[in-house]
């Protein structure tokens, strides 16, 4: 649906997006995670038009112009409002900038209203909006042209969580029409909104592909297990000793086994389980959080950079 090859931007001496190629699919939510300051908003900001890029291209397939602004609605990470207009009077006024005629922005406004939770709302001053509220606001006039890729930078990173859960909310309902890109640093987050990740760190996308790929491209020879009792040290003591266990964690009353055999450990654990009848009440095999992957990957990179260095 829309390419993006060789991007790069320098600032100065600093490249800040260094070479980043990545193409999305129609209909699909991508999320671009990353540490701060690994590029994620200086790339969005080129993806929008909002800044020019030192050298690569932007492209959408279908589009007779090489100026994509007009197919893309754009969130910043920290939106601005007339705050002394109505949701609905920004809304209108955000659509005509957008080339819309008055008459159909008034339509426009008053359907997206709707649809981001403000009906009841439209004519309360801008100022006396919520946080949650400002950033449905924020999405309604990013949409407001129907742009066929829409950009949230951080959506919901400064928003409490009533306001966070709404906009989650609201994604998962408006990638059914559109396909969305949004940037964040919180990892639950993106894997309950997004189909996608793109991992980018340093400037770099590191990885990129289905959340399920990509866990099972860097899965882990690991066991987790869960107990009904929570004094784990006689399991931990029994497990540690056997000899398919390499090394063995508590975490947040888990035992988290790391073995060298997924196959030999599976039908051991449960064969020790049956004979000493331990009250397990979670068994999970290769299990590895979205933290352990996004610090695997991020490890690697950083490694792979100090060996070229």
């Amino acid at each position: 649906m829309i390419h993006v090859e060789h991007l790069t931007k320098t600032f100065g001496k600093h490249e800040v997006v260094k070479d980043v190629s990545f193409q999305l699919e129609q209909g699909k939510c991508v999320a671009l995670l990353g540490p701060n300051g690994a590029g994620k908003t200086t790339t969005l900001r080129m993806m929008a038009g909002l800044i020019c890029q030192t050298d690569g291209k932007i492209q959408l397939p279908d589009s007779s112009t090489s100026d994509v602004r007009q197919q893309i609605g754009y969130l910043p990470q920290h939106p601005q409002f007339h705050t002394w207009m109505s949701g609905k009077e920004f809304l209108v006024y955000v659509g005509q900038l957008a080339h819309l005629s008055k008459k159909r922005s008034t339509k426009e406004a008053e359907v997206l209203l709707k649809r981001v939770g403000l009906e009841g709302a439209e004519n309360k001053r801008i100022s006396k909006y919520s946080g949650g509220m400002k950033q449905r606001l924020g999405i309604a006039q990013a949409m407001i042209h129907q742009p066929k890729l829409l950009i949230l930078d951080e959506p919901v990173s400064a928003l409490d969580p009533i306001g966070r859960r709404d906009v989650l909310n609201l994604m998962q309902e408006l990638k059914r029409e559109t396909t969305l890109l949004f940037s964040t640093h919180i990892l639950n987050d993106a894997e309950e909104a997004s189909d996608q990740l793109l991992l980018m760190n340093d400037g770099e996308i590191i990885e990129s592909g289905s959340f399920a790929d990509v866990r099972l491209k860097h899965s882990l020879n690991k066991v987790v297990l869960r107990f009904e009792a929570l004094d784990m040290e006689t399991y931990i003591n029994i497990l540690v000793d056997l000899p398919f266990v390499n090394k063995v964690e508590e975490k947040k009353q888990e035992i988290h086994l790391y073995v060298d055999n997924m196959q030999k450990a599976r039908t051991e654990l449960l064969k020790l389980f049956s004979e000493k009848n331990w009250p397990v009440i979670y068994f999970e095999l290769g299990s590895m959080s979205l933290e352990e992957l996004f610090m695997k990957v991020v490890n690697q990179h950083a490694m792979a950079d100090r060996i070229q260095s």
